[in-house]
């Protein structure tokens, strides 16, 4: 695979495999075990979001899973649906198969082309990916994914948001995010629909940390300011 990569980036997360969470619990200043706390965050929104559409997904793809972080909170979250763990780095899907989760299934790729059927995903759940991809290839990779998802589908995207400081100096700090190119939510809004993507609604988030979760019901009233630790984009 390694010269059809755009990500660059196979060889470097299957060094990172076995400590990614050290490492990315080092950068950001919290335990291991509060990275479990983001992951959740990112999938009871996910849950929300099925629940207002008054129906669950049938088959989800976690795009670049890496070592699985929120593969568990997916499971929880839809016990039924098919779960699939797409990455390049063949050394964090082991990982992944090593953990068993119930109806997950495992799928590296070229960092190019899925290799998955047209419409064949209701959702795609993106965690801080797209920084790590080289700028000019996120169109490319965002129509893949429009590809793959059925009509009604929705794919949902998190990302870093640069404008905060506190996430800028975590970033810096991390030694797997060294390449790393933040992306303004706007500039993501725009890919998003270069990609085919008609609608992408936007909202700031993770605004406080785990020691402050109970103050995350404040969150729906502050969506709009672009101060959260990240944003995130529902595609459809």
């Amino acid at each position: 695979m390694g010269e059809t990569l755009p990500l660059g980036t196979e060889a470097e997360f299957d060094r990172v495999a076995q400590d990614y969470r050290a490492q990315h619990a080092q950068s950001t200043g919290v335990s291991e075990d509060a990275l479990d706390y983001f992951a959740r965050y990112k999938i009871e929104y996910v849950q929300q979001l099925w629940r207002e559409k008054g129906r669950s997904p049938r088959v989800i793809m976690d795009f670049g899973a890496g070592i699985g972080n929120a593969l568990a909170p997916i499971h929880d979250a839809f016990p039924e649906a098919e779960i699939i763990a797409l990455d390049v780095s063949r050394a964090s899907l082991d990982l992944v198969d090593a953990q068993a989760i119930s109806k997950v299934r495992t799928l590296a790729y070229d960092g190019l082309k899925v290799p998955l059927p047209d419409a064949s995903l209701d959702c795609v759940f993106i965690a801080c990916v797209f920084h790590h991809i080289p700028a000019e290839h996120h169109v490319a990779l965002l129509r893949e994914l429009r590809r793959v998802l059925r009509p009604d589908g929705v794919l949902v995207l998190f990302e870093h948001n640069p404008l905060n400081p506190l996430t800028r100096l975590a970033v810096a700090r991390c030694e797997f995010d060294r390449d790393a190119v933040l992306i303004g939510a706007t500039e993501m809004r725009r890919r998003l629909r270069a990609g085919g993507f008609e609608r992408a609604d936007r909202r700031f988030c993770l605004f406080f940390p785990p020691a402050l979760a109970m103050l995350r019901p404040l969150e729906r009233f502050l969506g709009w300011l672009p101060l959260g630790a990240q944003y995130h984009l529902v595609g459809s």
